[in-house]
């Protein structure tokens, strides 16, 4: 049924979640909700699950706001198992995997840190995204890495019935006041409000991330239009009348933490960020656009592909833009004798191939890597769960969808169900107007990286 909202048109989600649950009488009915970026169809406005799951990329808020519809309660009836073909042996494979979880090198690094756990090796290696992706290596990263992080972190938590558990809390009173209420920040929203704006505050740093979900922004998108601001910011291309009052420079954490609500409200300021970067770009003009690190409208994500390209060939090509769960990054295909290569060999790729590598061996991994990739979402499974990136091999899956399904079903299959998804979004693209031109990187990509272990990297055009 459709029911009259307009009175939690405004509130923060957790009121909102409160007051649908109360409505319905369902203490533990599920609500799926946008925050006031979506009401105000901001472009990268996100959606949030349970004020803890974000499906932030796209404008999923913006779509789901244009349609007045602030929140979608549900409340199953039926057990899971009780639906599936063979429930004895989904409760085989479930348990065992709980276990294996605890021996694989994925699944330790995953329950101990998470993906913050990922910001020094990164910025070691010369690909920690800084300064809207000029630089590979940030000067103050102790500011941001782990030490700093677990100074912050409250607590861990999951999504149902996962064994990993390797979602980060962050909660403290200081200059700031942050709770639990939402996930801590990850890894995106570390690198992207930190190094990437080149903040160094990591406090800051969790209540501009606090800040989005209860606002109900896209990280990514949003510290990327932020980043992009501040070098226009930097080279003049955007002034004191444009910014309202707020000085908007790299480094400058307050004026990041002020502009957010104005996003959100498309007030001031807010209303040239909420365009998002590549619009933005053309109305500012000049050489604004080679500042804007975005495909297809799309905020690129904090990996740097001038260290491992075939993240490049993701960013490209993928139907929805800059991503960066398209295909697995490039280290997964070079050491045959690693395990993740082991894993990788299940679903066709036989041949490693260097990290900087864009030759047929590189394009083939990653082409077979995007269909299995593509199969995992249209299944249902977490990019961090199935091999070659993870501890669940690939027989694993195949079994679990044997043993949902009854359906008599191998690897092949799956690739072709990746494919098809793949196929049809394109399709869709087409038909809205994007053609083969807009399968391009950002120019800055094609330029020497500067400062780092990879200074002077670029991809060839």
């Amino acid at each position: 049924e459709i029911r009259d909202a307009r009175a939690l048109w405004g509130q923060d989600p957790p009121a909102v979640q409160a007051a649908i649950k109360e409505a319905v009488g369902e203490k533990n009915a599920r609500v799926l909700q946008i925050g006031r970026a979506g009401e105000n169809l901001v472009p990268y406005a996100m959606l949030m699950n349970e004020l803890r799951h974000y499906n932030g990329r796209t404008g999923m808020g913006a779509v789901m706001g244009s349609k007045n519809v602030r929140a979608i309660a549900v409340k199953g009836s039926r057990r899971y198992l009780d639906l599936v073909h063979d429930p004895a042996a989904i409760r085989e494979i479930g348990s065992r995997l709980a276990k294996e979880v605890t021996e694989h090198p994925q699944g330790w690094d995953l329950r101990a840190k998470g993906t913050p756990g990922l910001t020094d090796g990164l910025n070691a290696g010369g690909i920690l995204p800084t300064r809207n992706f000029r630089q590979g290596s940030f000067e103050h990263v102790e500011g941001i890495g782990w030490a700093a992080y677990e100074a912050i972190r409250s607590g861990t938590r999951t999504c149902y019935a996962c064994a990993v558990r390797c979602k980060p809390e962050t909660a403290f009173e200081g200059r700031f006041t942050v709770t639990d209420t939402y996930d801590g920040p990850e890894y995106e929203g570390i690198a992207g409000f930190g190094s990437n704006c080149a903040i160094f505050d990591l406090q800051l740093i969790a209540r501009a991330n606090e800040l989005c979900n209860e606002l109900g922004l896209d990280v990514i998108s949003t510290a990327g239009t932020v980043a992009f601001v501040m070098e226009c910011v930097e080279h003049g291309l955007i002034g004191p009348a444009e910014l309202h009052g707020v000085d908007l420079r790299f480094g400058n954490g307050e004026a990041l933490l002020a502009a957010l609500p104005l996003i959100a409200e498309r007030r001031g300021i807010g209303e040239l960020l909420a365009l998002g970067s590549r619009r933005i770009a053309e109305q500012v003009g000049g050489e604004a656009a080679s500042f804007a690190m975005q495909v297809k409208g799309l905020e690129m994500a904090m990996h740097e592909p001038r260290g491992k390209v075939g993240v490049a060939l993701g960013y490209a090509t993928n139907e929805a833009g800059a991503d960066h769960l398209v295909g697995f990054h490039d280290g997964v295909f070079v050491n045959p004798e690693s395990v993740s290569f082991r894993g990788a060999t299940k679903i066709g790729i036989t041949e490693p191939a260097d990290v900087f590598d864009l030759g047929e061996t590189k394009v083939r991994n990653w082409y077979t890597s995007e269909r299995w990739n593509s199969a995992e979402k249209v299944i249902g499974f977490c990019f961090f769960g199935p091999a070659p990136r993870s501890f669940i091999q690939v027989d694993d899956v195949v079994g679990a969808v044997r043993a949902a399904t009854g359906w008599d079903v191998g690897v092949d299959d799956l690739l072709e169900w990746g494919e098809r998804a793949v196929a049809m979004a394109r399709v869709f693209n087409v038909r809205e107007g994007f053609s083969r031109a807009d399968d391009r990187l950002p120019a800055r990509l094609h330029e020497p990286l500067e400062g780092g272990t990879l200074t002077g990297r670029s991809i060839d055009r």
